[in-house]
């Protein structure tokens, strides 16, 4: 059994795919593909769910070639992956990717551009990808396309540039703002790019994708790194052990609620999450802006009291409560998200965090913070500055994909 996978992008078949095709007895693709460039003496099988396609394609014989068509480069987020996990050794001669080609059109450099595939129908990673990163191209799928994402971004400053039938002979490139993308209907198959600024040129760079992460110079930066009312910070010893318990990472959504100055929602954007900071008080606001703009992050503020501002946001991952009474841990408890933590400084309020997460499902822990950083004398001799105890309470609850 032999299997060749032929990319196809529009243009003339990759070299070689004539005698390929010659020998097949069994060709798999698309309808379109089939129709187009599918031998009239092999057995054409039309993709629908890939399973019957692995079946068919297991049961040549030692001597008969099966050839699968596949959009672009099949290799780059394709079916040579489904083929290898099935133990079957393929070929590939692959054509120019759909995301090449709409970066071509678009006439942008793309080396700093995050790719992302949604799983099935579920966008949620995708769209927190394109919320937290400044450029990204969403190869979609059938009910994950244009529209969602363009709904999902509400609230977020975006520009989709629409690719319909890249290659095809219905071709076309549109741009739009989210809005406008969530009101109108698709040509399939299609591929987005998003971007904060289409104008932008990007920063030279020697890591494809964006910036990697961990970011430089790491994580739990210094206090001094933000601006903040004096002592109205999170303290970094405190807010490493936070990000341990948020484990914030590309594809998540973190919620800052209280956010102050907003040094936790910069070190999860930093981190690659997309992040909401919920502020009520002005001039905080004003900080947080400076802060998310400083370490060149983009967080979406919203300027308002919780409980009642988290209404209507988007489900989170993982939620970290800064300030706020009983009221605001209720409210975060039942928002939906599998990781919840709570900075306390006063002992009074750990009893009632504690059962508000315990009530709401979360398996809870506890820590006090009481950390002592190290300082000269006036004479140079060193000595250790305590800083003000905090109670830090976290929540964690698995989720269908986390095993226990």
């Amino acid at each position: 059994m032999g299997v060749t996978v032929i990319g196809v992008d529009g243009a003339a078949l990759p070299d070689g795919s004539a005698d390929v095709l010659e020998e097949a007895r069994l060709v798999v693709g698309a309808r379109r593909h089939l129709d187009a460039h599918a031998p009239d003496h092999a057995r054409k099988l039309e993709l629908g769910p890939f399973q019957p396609a692995l079946n068919a394609l297991t049961a040549l014989s030692a001597d008969e070639h099966g050839v699968v068509f596949a959009s672009g480069d099949p290799g780059f987020f394709g079916v040579v992956r489904t083929l290898r996990e099935r133990g079957i050794r393929c070929r590939v001669l692959p054509a120019i990717s759909s995301v090449q080609q709409l970066m071509a059109k678009a006439g942008r450099s793309w080396d700093d551009v995050a790719v992302v595939s949604p799983q099935g129908r579920d966008i949620t990673q995708a769209l927190n990808v394109c919320r937290a990163r400044p450029a990204v191209a969403v190869l979609t799928v059938r009910g994950a396309g244009p529209a969602q994402l363009g709904s999902g971004l509400d609230g977020w400053r975006r520009t989709l540039v629409v690719a319909e039938d890249i290659g095809g002979p219905n071709e076309s490139l549109t741009t739009v703002d989210p809005a406008e993308a969530a009101a109108r209907s698709w040509r399939e198959p299609n591929i987005v790019l998003c971007l904060a600024d289409p104008d932008t040129v990007p920063q030279r760079s020697w890591h494809a994708g964006g910036d990697p992460l961990p970011p430089e110079p790491g994580w739990a930066l210094p206090e001094d790194e933000f601006s903040h009312r004096d002592g109205m910070v999170t303290a970094s010893e405190v807010r490493a052990v936070a990000l341990a318990r948020l484990a914030p990472r590309p594809g998540t959504l973190v919620w800052d609620v209280g956010a102050g100055s907003g040094s936790v929602a910069v070190e999860c954007a930093r981190m690659g999450a997309a992040t909401i900071a919920v502020e009520s008080d002005e001039a905080q606001v004003v900080r947080l802006i400076t802060n998310a703009a400083g370490h060149g992050v983009d967080v979406r503020v919203v300027e308002a009291a919780a409980p009642q501002a988290l209404r209507g946001l988007p489900k989170p991952d993982a939620i970290f409560i800064g300030g706020g009474g009983s009221d605001v841990v209720a409210a975060c408890a039942h928002a939906g998200a599998t990781r919840v933590v709570a900075a306390l400084t006063a002992l009074d309020r750990v009893a009632g965090t504690r059962d508000a997460l315990r009530y709401a499902g979360y398996q809870v822990e506890g820590v006090q913070l009481s950390a002592s950083r190290l300082v000269d004398l006036p004479d140079g001799a060193p000595s250790l500055q305590p800083t003000q105890p905090v109670v830090l309470i976290s929540g964690h609850r698995e989720t269908s994909g986390e095993q226990s």
